[in-house]
């Protein structure tokens, strides 16, 4: 896997329901690298810090490979790499096969995969239409936000090379499909909840299902 683009953003204003509003979803390629710290990437613009940014959402990668589908559905829009709000386009990036847990090197950054993303209503905004929503969800590729270990520069045509597999099955794709499923599986809720990388609050959130 190699990084096709890296992508930061500055505010943009809009209004939503009457209200006006900001959001950093607007990135863009840049020639220069990105530092990667705990909370967030550097000189990035993170608005709404309740649910982007932090530990569990440090940096936003998506994969290159799912642009040609996309580009399909929505020709009309001018595209470029950070459609997505990614922080990171990464070329092989397969969340059917990336692990809740596992540990990447990239760049000088050392990162552990820690949750898909959950399309919100800012991404119809970047798109032009909120249709886009349940097409994100049911495409089934959702990218994945990682926790950093290790502050570091990451640059376009860094690998991002496996260093620890996580023991836990738990795919990012199966994450994202339980966040979303009518009915949850049994079997993916205990890998769930028995997986040490699943931030503790959506494991809260989902006690519920248990019983």
């Amino acid at each position: 896997m190699n990084i096709i683009s890296t992508n930061i953003g500055k505010p943009v204003t809009f209004e939503w329901n009457g209200t006006v509003e900001q959001t950093g979803i607007f990135k863009y390629p840049t020639e220069k690298s990105l530092f990667l710290t705990k909370d967030d990437v550097k000189d990035d613009t993170i608005i709404d810090r309740v649910h982007h940014g932090g530990i569990n959402k440090a940096c936003y990668l998506f994969s290159s490979d799912y642009y040609d589908y996309w580009k399909n559905l929505y020709p009309e829009l001018k595209w470029d790499w950070g459609m997505f709000g990614e922080n990171l386009t990464i070329e092989g990036l397969d969340e059917s096969t990336i692990r809740v847990g596992d540990i990447y090197e990239i760049g000088d950054a050392l990162v552990q995969v820690s949750q898909p993303r959950e399309p919100c209503y800012k991404l119809g905004i970047r798109f032009g239409s909120q249709k886009i929503l349940k097409e994100f969800i049911a495409h089934n590729h959702p990218g994945t936000y990682v926790k950093i270990i290790k502050e570091g520069h990451v640059k376009k045509g860094d690998e991002m090379i496996l260093k620890e597999k996580s023991k836990n099955s738990l795919t990012t794709q199966q994450f994202y499909e339980l966040m979303f499923a009518n009915i949850k599986s049994k079997e993916l809720l205990d890998l769930f909840m028995a997986n040490e990388s699943v931030p503790q609050y959506k494991k809260d959130r989902f006690k519920k299902y248990l019983s």
